[in-house]
């Protein structure tokens, strides 16, 4: 129903407006009592799909990546359609508005979108005071308890620079935003990696990335309990600065990359406004993504764990994701395109690729 009714006609109004239309829809069938329908609909309760990484028991291995949720107003909602986790952001220290609109364009002949949004946000502080409404308690695991209410979300914070902050300040921005998060979400991420704010990508550069990194670290392990920090990395880099990256995250100790952001390439693009400035997103980043993951899985000997994203449309792309090395799936584009459906889709696969894995053991055991 979603591909056939639902999308054609969401995708004949502009995608900004109707990305609030949804937010708002979402939330009015959730105060007529929907979220439980929703659960039965696309949730998956299983033990077999919880992951454990970085210190965190997350309930199954498929979240929301940010930039849907900017602001944390929609994340319980968000859940009920069968995440695992969802990351809110990407937050900076005051409110900004953003790139001038138009910013938001679809390419549907290349199942994909085009943004420059520029860090549209309400400021770090709003999120919080939205976050506090996340109970912290442990996620709602057994089938069960899924059919009540979540009692918590597990919470990723993407946090970035405002635009007016020159470089040289940045990592200032980023300490604002981690303090004020610290206690509302249970890990970090640096988004460095925006095509969409004027010099940001500079910041992946060795030496800043290293100095950014470490200064957040170093906060971090001054805390009773520290938060696990992430990275999240453009697509675009080149081998040698992938292995800068394996050797940072090495050297500062945090705990696991994202890959990847959208891509500045516009490579095998049909669509008329490929030529528009911003971050390409969908499925013609699906194979980069994955030639990244697996570059750094390799090169690294699975030293950290990585969240896989980009161009995941189908339960088969998420596989792809997670042979390739990463732990753990986001999704953003191939939610608008395919619909909550698609969450399902990929823990029922990893459920029964984990069930064909213990078969073959089973038989090679009997045969032994």
């Amino acid at each position: 129903m979603y591909k056939t009714v639902i999308r054609p006609l969401f995708f004949s109004f502009d995608p900004e407006k109707i990305h609030h239309f949804t937010f708002s829809l979402i939330n009015f069938f959730h105060k007529i009592g929907f979220g439980s329908i929703f659960r039965c609909m696309y949730k998956v309760n299983d033990p077999k799909l919880e992951r454990e990484l970085f210190g965190l028991k997350f309930p199954n291995p498929v979240g929301l990546a940010a930039g849907f949720d900017k602001d944390a107003k929609l994340y319980k909602e968000l859940s009920n359609f069968g995440f695992g986790f969802i990351e809110i952001g990407t937050v900076t220290p005051k409110a900004q508005p953003g790139n001038d609109k138009p910013r938001l364009f679809r390419l549907k002949e290349d199942s994909a979108i085009i943004n420059r949004m520029g860090f549209n946000n309400g400021g770090v502080e709003e999120a919080v005071e939205r976050l506090k409404e996340n109970p912290s308690t442990k996620p709602v695991l057994s089938e069960a308890e899924g059919l009540g209410e979540t009692k918590h979300v597990l919470i990723g914070g993407n946090i970035g620079k405002n635009k007016i902050t020159p470089n040289e300040e940045a990592v200032n921005d980023y300490i604002i935003c981690f303090e004020a998060l610290f206690d509302c979400v249970d890990y970090f991420v640096v988004n460095v990696s925006s095509p969409n704010t004027p010099n940001l990508r500079a910041l992946q550069e060795k030496k800043p990335l290293m100095d950014l990194l470490q200064t957040l670290q170093n906060r971090n392990n001054s805390k009773e309990k520290r938060k696990p920090i992430l990275l999240k990395i453009a697509p675009d880099l080149t081998d040698e600065q992938l292995l800068d990256i394996i050797e940072i995250v090495g050297t500062t100790k945090i705990d696991g990359v994202i890959a990847t952001n959208t891509t500045i390439s516009r490579e095998g693009i049909s669509s008329e406004n490929k030529k528009e400035m911003g971050g390409l997103s969908g499925k013609p980043l699906s194979e980069r993504a994955t030639e990244v993951i697996r570059f750094l899985s390799e090169k690294s000997n699975k030293a950290f764990p990585i969240i896989g994203v980009g161009g995941i449309h189908s339960a088969e792309d998420a596989m792809e994701k997670l042979d390739a090395g990463a732990s753990l799936v986001q999704l953003y584009t191939g939610f608008i395109y395919e619909g909550p459906g698609l969450i399902k889709q990929i823990n029922k696969a990893i459920l029964k690729e984990t069930e064909d894995r213990r078969q073959k053991t089973d038989e090679f055991r009997t045969k032994d």
